[in-house]
């Protein structure tokens, strides 16, 4: 697992000056910039998507089994992972959600916010053709990461959303892979 390392240093900017090898302009040309945050943008907005979707009973179901997250704590930790990546790149991190008490537009909210941050982290690193401090190999594995990591998570929520009963509704379900339109 590609996690931040541990440094008693201060980390005070996003970005590493040291490893601009890493992440070189041709690996990130300008062209591609727009297109990598509209990927990010877009899947940001799916998250959304899926949690105003969510049937409010569904929020704090107990999971099959009685044992793993509820979806609450499910996208608290979305979130949470948004912070710690911000706060490994030297970032402004967003307030944390508790997720025993998180509410859903209080999720939503605090997603939007760390979303917000990391484009802001991205564009940055992209335009500069730095990699985010912290994250190899380049910004482009490191959107990359994101995604994939927030959209395991959309999966277990819309699994777990079914198990308790309270499935999706076909068009968020459809709607999930609707990328030119989120």
């Amino acid at each position: 697992m590609n996690t931040p390392s541990k440094s008693t240093k201060k980390q005070s900017d996003s970005l590493d000056p040291n490893d601009s090898l890493l992440n070189p302009p041709l690996l990130n040309p300008p062209v591609l910039n727009a297109p990598l945050l509209n990927a990010f943008d877009i899947h940001s907005r799916i998250t959304i998507y899926l949690l105003e979707d969510l049937n409010p009973a569904a929020w704090r179901a107990i999971p099959p089994g009685g044992k793993g997250r509820d979806i609450a704590a499910l996208a608290a930790h979305i979130h949470s992972v948004h912070g710690m990546w911000l706060k490994a790149a030297g970032g402004t991190v967003p307030p944390a959600l508790d997720k025993t008490t998180v509410t859903i537009e209080e999720a939503i909210a605090g997603l939007k916010t760390s979303a917000a941050a990391l484009r802001e982290l991205i564009a940055k690193s992209l335009e500069t053709g730095v990699r985010v401090k912290n994250f190899k190999p380049d910004t482009t594995a490191f959107i990359g990461y994101l995604i994939a990591h927030d959209s395991h998570h959309r999966g277990q929520i819309a699994m777990l959303a079914r198990q308790v009963g309270f499935p999706l509704s076909k068009k968020a379900n459809y709607g999930l892979w609707e990328w030119g339109t989120r």
